[in-house]
């Protein structure tokens, strides 16, 4: 099988095991009511949380903890080497995470990736605005959808593409695609929808398995 896409996950992959809707709540404070509303709603009613997290707890905050968080999660070791591979591979790369777009973009402007997919978190005149824009929600069933628009939109078939993943919100993508990569998997259910599944601290240790 000759592979031309290579999707990552974010939060856990690409960047240090960081939750990044959690942590920000640490950051803005409001962490014990976010754990609670995300147990909650998080993947029976998205819209709902959006609603009672973003429009209720953090409009109007100074978006200045957002930014400085963006800009101090670290990066999982071996990245670089990672995205140097795929490239001299002629891979097409994408990010789609229910993570931050700001995030995303970084990643983007680091290594050069072709297309980011992810939730964003809309800041006016240097506050949290109380608008979010969710395509990717919670994952699951929409990180399968956007790999069959993206495949459609480049020409190609799923089973061309491979996803690298590490919770169940990949679930979904990981029976879409041709190859799927377990990353440091704590789901037994991902590991054993994988093709692979690899357990380290770095993420160079994935090459091996993208011909």
């Amino acid at each position: 099988m000759k592979y031309k896409l290579i999707c990552f996950d974010m939060d856990g992959v690409i960047f240090e095991p960081v939750n990044f809707w959690l942590e920000l709540h640490r950051k803005f404070g409001t962490y014990e009511k976010g754990v609670e509303l995300t147990r909650k709603h998080l993947y029976s009613d998205y819209k709902k949380l959006v609603e009672e997290v973003v429009v209720k707890l953090w409009k109007g905050k100074y978006a200045k903890p957002y930014y400085r968080l963006i800009s101090s999660i670290k990066y999982m070791k071996g990245v670089k080497k990672v995205f140097e591979h795929v490239k001299s591979k002629g891979l097409f790369t994408a990010i789609i995470t229910s993570g931050s777009v700001e995030l995303a973009r970084r990643v983007q402007k680091d290594f050069g990736i072709d297309h980011i997919f992810a939730n964003e978190l809309v800041i006016k005149k240097g506050k949290v605005s109380g608008e979010f824009i969710w395509p990717i929600g919670a994952g699951k069933h929409k990180k399968a959808e956007i790999i069959r628009d993206l495949c459609r939109d480049l020409n190609i078939k799923p089973k061309e593409c491979i996803y690298i993943g590490d919770s169940d919100t990949d679930l979904e993508a990981f029976k879409e695609v041709g190859l799927s990569i377990a990353f440091n998997s704590s789901s037994e259910k991902l590991k054993k929808a994988a093709t692979h599944s690899v357990n380290s601290k770095n993420l160079a240790d994935v090459i091996k398995y993208i011909p």
